[in-house]
């Protein structure tokens, strides 16, 4: 075995444990061309309306469905809409947009670039996964008569490359542990270099909290958290009495962001029948305990306190109760939630956005979980510790 020099040994431990995105890259996307943004555990996009905040929200959210498997069209419904404005079909009328990001981990910095056809038909026309100066996969459209792609990945074995054909519908990266043996040292980088990215990349939980589905009485299912909150009732149903102290902190946040007393924060079932008469009906509403004998319905709260108590439950919880694809095949304590929050500080009052973002750098500290936040002007969060700001003109 090879002794690692001093430098090199130093490298190693500096990477982190857990693999997370620490750069997106939005070469020809929506309004933005050739940008690269870098992002910490707390990353906040500001810029007024129109600069690109939710475009390139949007465009983490669709790497990391793709990294997660998902087909092309699932990704991006409208692509064309994903295309620059002004720019110019080609001799063959294709148009498209490039998109790509850099994942940090034990196998140090992955890089990701995939560029996409949007028209005339959407495909994938182009991948490229790199390490350390290395090409480890790359594929291109060879042929625009097949429904597939021509790639080649690092073997480092009697053959440099291998060649196979990949379908142009979805991401090659999560593929490559089907169709890579492992058995060169090449292979075997090539796999943890894709695992690496991959597992950056699924964890993901795009939020925007609607006040006025969070106002009303749900039925119970699954207390999964959808990226609505719509069903928040029924998570708090679930979540209470799973785990007392991470309720105690919400109420605590909560507390900090509503107005009034607030001594506790709960679900109870509603009644059924007329008049109330038959049992419960099987639905839940929240409210808020306020410590005298009254119980307020969330649905006589602000809108942006609702904001507010929402954002803190997903902050304080975990994959478990978020609807959210994981890596199921890694052990937890090897991964990141990363949170999206388009809107992280709409409706929300001085108080509210501070002490929330105060309680997002106290979360992301801890390594568990990132976020990734667009506000429409970041000066406030200024003071706070850990935050990454990433200003983006009209």
């Amino acid at each position: 075995m090879t002794a690692l020099s001093p430098g090199s040994r130093a490298q190693a431990e500096a990477r982190p444990d857990r693999p997370s995105v620490v750069e997106l890259r939005l070469t020809a996307f929506a309004a933005h061309r050739r940008a690269g943004f870098p992002l910490g555990p707390l990353s906040l996009f500001a810029g007024p309306s129109g600069s690109g905040k939710s475009s390139a929200l949007r465009a983490y959210e669709a790497l990391a469905r793709l990294g997660g498997g998902a087909e092309l069209d699932e990704v991006f419904p409208d692509p064309v809409a994903c295309v620059p404005e002004r720019a110019r079909p080609d001799a063959q009328r294709r148009r498209g947009f490039r998109i790509g990001c850099t994942a940090d981990g034990p196998e140090g910095p992955v890089r990701l670039d995939v560029a996409v056809q949007a028209e005339p038909e959407l495909r994938i026309v182009g991948e490229r996964l790199t390490a350390g100066g290395l090409t480890l996969l790359e594929t291109a459209l060879r042929d625009p008569g097949r429904r597939s792609v021509q790639a080649a990945w690092h073997t480092a074995g009697s053959s440099p490359v291998t060649r196979a054909p990949l379908p142009d519908d979805r991401l090659g990266t999560p593929l490559l542990p089907l169709r890579v043996a492992g058995k060169t040292d090449g292979q075997r980088q090539v796999l943890a270099a894709a695992e690496q990215m991959v597992v950056a990349l699924r964890s993901v939980f795009a939020c925007d909290p609607l006040p006025r589905s969070m106002r009303r009485a749900v039925p119970l299912g699954a207390g999964r958290l959808l990226r609505g909150c719509g069903n928040l009732a029924e998570v708090l149903w679930r979540t209470r009495s799973e785990c007392g102290r991470r309720h105690g902190l919400l109420v605590d946040a909560v507390r900090a962001g509503c107005a009034g007393p607030v001594r506790d924060l709960l679900a109870e079932r509603q009644p059924g029948g007329i008049g109330g008469v038959g049992g419960m009906d099987g639905t839940v509403q929240a409210l808020l305990d306020r410590g005298d004998g009254l119980r307020t319905p969330l649905g006589r709260l602000g809108d942006g306190e609702l904001r507010y108590l929402a954002l803190s439950l997903v902050l304080l919880t975990g994959p478990g109760v978020l609807e959210v694809d994981t890596a199921g095949e890694v052990p937890a304590a090897l991964q990141t939630l990363t949170v999206l929050a388009d809107g992280f500080d709409r409706d929300l009052d001085v108080r509210q956005r501070e002490g929330l973002v105060r309680l997002a750098a106290r979360m992301c500290e801890r390594g568990h979980i990132r976020l990734v936040g667009a506000v429409s002007d970041a000066s406030w969060a200024a003071g706070v510790g850990g935050v990454t700001v990433v200003d983006l003109e009209p």
